[in-house]
């Protein structure tokens, strides 16, 4: 919930009954409320005189608010209240009046109403309930009938996407998803789009697409052949994207799905019989982590069900489920203390394990060691896995490699910094984004390039290449907006290229939303808080980047946030000490050295200056202080000029 005048000063209650109190006004489109019914939703399990009473506690609170701010919204009186008409523009009205002729109020539609409002009483979440259906059933059917009523591949994709960012699990939009993108010769996005809905009806529903929604992939697969159907998904399917017995040029010509991976419960040792549910809950935790990646398809903990921990069959699991990796392990007790060891088998390479973890925890919050597990779990196995399968695709044959594959190469070669190996990474997006411009992955991909290309002064026009980045992060998010990593791009396009970190940090949240589990969206929305000079809360989300992914091969790119920090709030011996060994992580990177150097400058350490001056000038041989400026994100003009000063006592030219 938010609330703000027009000049953009928030006024929203600090307390969640007062906000109640204001959402149940703002959801009655400006008919009276009875104070009594205020009352009955919010201390439901309270007598009538204590309620009441609390009812006015909350509506000085309110009034107090709202008038700090001068916004004469609220009329009060002895059994009703009301926003005054016309005093207040609610989001809620937009979408309940939007119509075929004019549906934009639709894209407001952003999450779940009222989320943060959830459990303030039995009563209130009841209602709320009902609020959520009725705007949902509006949207929905407005949102079918603006998709009934396209005919070309571009606009019903777009009234597809629409559709399913309001209801997830509808499958006749799913269809239309997948047919537009075949339609349009990206057969790959049609593929990937199944995979998406399979995955959402497993998590939502725990069951499998309709045979109508099978008949139309088989089709699809068979390139656009019809071709009969009992339900099943057509010939078994690689979990790379290959049908056994392929060739190997056929087999790279075959556009890959998304990566697919099953949990299974975990094995229970020393535990009491009410305990006995921890196994399965953490796999479910886990399982429901991962969905929130976008390019992995999970298997439903009900399709596991014959395959036991004691029995199982890795062979059979890749086979009849399409597994390509296999989470499993151990939660071993001993008094208070709990342990859980997880592991992840790649089952196409003989079930070796890729990644472990060994968890350890004290006390009886079951709850909040399932969340902390599944968090970490999550993060660090979309970072194992993502280079894992760059390396598979780099083994591929280049000259019939799908979109898919030329990102997931690209993607393997960008972070080495390398400047050749670079711009072939960035060749391989251009060509990725030629064969498939309706992805959202490989244009958030692509925009990530030219952040790196700006950032090491290796764009021959920057000003060009800022523009690009903002142009494929945009495209990005307009074609899958619940994709996280592309938000977060997004959000680092804008608050790094643009200097506009107050926009990038509403797509950082909104990123985190999606995923919590994405430490990319942590890392990055720290330095977006680092450059609005909120320092504390730059620390703290770079401390939680760390803590859901401590070996990210990417953390070169986010441990530079602590340095700036310590730098800017004038430790310049830890600025140095950190810089020491971020720089070290990966010496190519040259936004490592630079705080780093300016901390150096501010001690008055020369001959150490000296050596990373020389450094970072073999990476940016351009890089003056004028460069600097022209380039510089940070708003509070105290934090740019120590910056800056430290630079320029360091030996940075002019």
């Amino acid at each position: 919930m938010e609330a703000w005048t027009l000049n953009g000063q928030s006024i929203l209650p600090t307390g969640r009954k007062a906000r109640a109190v204001l959402a149940v006004l703002a959801l009655s489109a400006s008919r009276p409320v009875l104070r009594a019914r205020l009352a009955e939703l919010l201390w439901s399990r309270r007598p009538d005189d204590q309620a009441r009473a609390s009812l006015r506690q909350e509506i000085h609170r309110l009034t107090d608010t709202l008038g700090a701010a001068g916004a004469n919204a609220l009329v009060v009186t002895r059994d009703h209240m009301v926003l005054r008409p016309g005093a207040a523009w609610v989001d809620v009205d937009e979408v309940l009046r939007a119509t075929t002729a004019k549906p934009a109020a639709l894209s407001l539609l952003d999450g779940e109403l009222l989320e943060d409002l959830n459990g303030v009483d039995p009563a209130f979440d009841a209602w709320l309930a009902g609020e959520r259906e009725r705007l949902r059933d509006r949207a929905r059917h407005l949102a079918e009938t603006l998709l009934r009523e396209q005919t070309e591949p571009e606009a019903t994709i777009t009234a597809a996407q629409r559709l399913l960012a309001i209801d997830r699990a509808h499958e006749g939009a799913w269809r239309a998803l997948m047919r537009s993108y075949a339609a349009r010769g990206e057969r790959g996005m049609a593929i990937q789009a199944y995979e998406r809905c399979r995955a959402v009806l497993s998590d939502l529903l725990d069951t499998q697409p309709s045979d109508e929604t099978t008949q139309v992939i088989t089709e699809i697969r068979a390139g656009g052949r019809s071709r009969p159907t009992d339900g099943r998904s057509g010939p078994p399917v690689d979990p790379r994207g290959a049908r056994r017995g392929q060739t190997n040029s056929e087999r790279h010509a075959e556009p890959r799905a998304a990566v697919r991976i099953a949990v299974m419960p975990l094995k229970m040792l020393g535990m009491t019989e009410a305990e006995a549910y921890l196994g399965a809950a953490l796999a479910e935790e886990v399982t429901a982590a991962l969905a929130r990646f976008r390019w992995m398809s999970m298997v439903s903990s009900t399709s596991l069900v014959g395959f036991t921990a004691e029995s199982r069959d890795e062979h059979a699991i890749r086979l009849e489920l399409g597994v390509s990796y296999l989470l499993d392990g151990t939660v071993l007790r001993a008094q208070r203390r709990l342990r859980v060891s997880l592991r992840l088998l790649d089952l196409l390479a003989g079930n070796q394990v890729v990644w472990s973890r060994r968890f350890e925890h004290v006390g009886d919050d079951l709850l909040a060691l399932q969340d902390e597990i599944a968090a970490e779990a999550a993060a660090q196995i979309d970072s194992e896995i993502l280079l894992r399968e760059a390396q598979h695709a780099a083994s591929g044959a280049p000259d019939n490699a799908s979109a898919y594959d030329l990102l997931l190469q690209a993607i393997g070669l960008i972070d080495r910094l390398d400047r050749p190996v670079f711009q072939h990474a960035g060749e391989l997006l251009r060509q990725a984004v030629e064969r498939e411009r309706g992805c959202a992955a490989v244009n958030a991909w692509h925009a990530w390039w030219h952040i790196l290309q700006v950032g090491q002064d290796w764009a021959k026009d920057p000003t060009a290449a800022a523009s690009q980045a903002g142009q494929l992060a945009e495209r990005a998010i307009t074609l899958d907006p619940q994709d996280a990593r592309a938000l977060t791009i997004a959000g680092h396009v804008r608050s790094f290229l643009h200097r506009r970190p107050r926009e990038a940090a509403t797509l950082h949240e909104r990123a985190l939303a999606l995923n919590p589990s994405l430490a990319m969206a942590w890392g990055l929305s720290g330095l977006t808080f680092a450059y609005m000079g909120e320092l504390d809360e730059c620390e703290r989300r770079i401390q939680r980047y760390r803590k859901l992914s401590p070996l990210d091969p990417r953390s070169f790119f986010f441990d530079i946030g602590p340095c700036v920090v310590a730098l800017l709030r004038r430790d310049h011996s830890a600025a140095v000490s950190i810089g020491r060994a971020v720089s070290e992580m990966n010496p190519a990177f040259s936004a490592a050295w630079k705080p780093y150097l300016a901390a150096l400058g501010h001690l008055g350490l020369d001959s150490e200056a000296a050596r990373v001056r020389t450094r970072l000038l073999a990476i940016e041989p351009r890089f003056t202080l004028r460069r600097f400026l022209r380039s510089c994100p940070f708003e509070v003009p105290e934090h740019q000029q120590h910056y800056l000063d430290g630079l320029r006592r360091a030996g940075v030219a002019e």
